[in-house]
This record gives structure tokens, sequence and C-alpha cells, in this order.
């Protein structure tokens, strides 16, 4: 196959396809290797913990990842990056004449400073544990995995759909800011404005009683 028809190949993909993902599930993904489950850990302030104590943070998490080979790490950012916005004030400020705009412009840059000092730990971390198809439906083999998770002393949880959805938008497009994520384009508009329309049947049918 020429670079030209693998070009026009990945055109007609959809995104999923693109991604390697053949479906989301309630807790995570089909892929080509089978499904992958999604668990959401808790992370620990190492800045307060002795150095004893992140060692045996480092020793557990190598313990966990030994003894349970279908288990991967996955670390997303999960902020906003300005660094194009710093950029365009540099630009502004060599071009600016004025006073007051370039003290405007620094004390821009200066807030986006801070933000991003203010969310520089806001990070995900989550581990994706490979099973197969009736495993990952079955609620009891689920909670078997987080068990042993928990056992080797993290915070865990297993994720949900809206979880999955939001650490691939942040993984793939950086997006930290969405809460909640459709399943279809302009799914939440039509479920807003059937919910606009069914108050006003209802508004109408009393005021005519």
């Amino acid at each position: 196959m020429t670079r030209k028809q693998k070009q026009a190949l990945r055109q007609r993909q959809s995104t999923r396809q693109l991604m390697g993902i053949s479906q989301l599930t309630e807790h995570g993904v089909k892929a080509a290797g089978g499904e992958l489950v999604f668990y959401l850990i808790q992370p620990d302030n190492l800045s307060v913990l002795s150095p004893e104590g992140v060692r045996e943070r480092v020793r557990a998490l190598s313990d966990l990842l030994r003894a349970s080979t279908e288990v991967i790490m996955v670390a997303v950012d999960s902020r906003e990056s300005f660094q194009r916005n710093k950029d365009y004030y540099r630009a502004r400020l060599e071009e600016e004449t004025l006073p007051a705009i370039r003290e405007l412009l620094r004390q821009d840059m200066e807030h986006l400073d801070t933000i991003q000092t203010g969310t520089a730990s806001s990070r995900e971390f989550a581990l994706l544990c490979r099973m197969d198809t009736q495993a990952a439906t079955d609620p009891a083999q689920l909670a078997q995995v987080e068990k042993r998770i928990h056992s080797h002393g993290f915070r865990v949880r297993l994720a949900g759909e809206q979880d999955v959805k939001r650490i691939l938008a942040v993984y793939y497009q950086q997006d930290a800011f969405t809460d909640q994520f459709d399943n279809y384009d302009g799914e939440s508009e039509v479920i807003r404005r059937a919910k606009e329309t069914a108050e006003e049947e209802k508004s109408g049918g009393q005021a005519q009683a």
C-alpha cells in the first residue's frame, strides 16, 4: 500500500478506529488485544513522606506490576497548557509601546503562571487491567481485582464510563475541563430540548386544567 493510499485509509477511519478502540464499555474499552478495564488510583502526597516512605510506595507499585502482568499503568496530566497564550503575550509585549497595555499583558502572563503553579500536581493515575469479556462484565471479578490492588496499599476505585471518557479526552486531546461527555454529537442538546418541551407541555396542561 502506497503512502497516499494509507493516508486516504486513515481519513476514512473513525476516531475509535484511529485509537485502536472498537467499543467503549461501562468500565473501560474493547481493543484489539482484549478488553481494558480502568481502575483509578488516588496518589499519595510524596512531599510529606519520609525517604523511606517514598521507597515503600515505589516498592509497593513495583510489586503490584510484577505480580499482575496484565496490568498497565497510565498517567495523564489533567491540566490546561497555556504555553501558546504565554507565547502570544510575549510577542505582544515586544510589539507594544503603551505602558498601560504592557502592564495589562504582564498581569495576564502572571495570572497564567499562577494557574499553572496551582495545578502543577493535577494529574490522574490509572491502572488498565486486560481481561476477557466475561471477566470484564462480572462484578465479582472486577471487585476482586480492585481488592488485590488495594491490598498493596493503594486507594483505588473502579472507573465509570464518564471517568474512562475523561481520561481518553485528556490523553488524546488535552481536554481537562469537560465534565460530561456525550455518546453522540449533540446528545446533551437533544436531551435538554426534550426536557424543555416536556415541561412546556406539562405547564400548558396545568394551565388548561
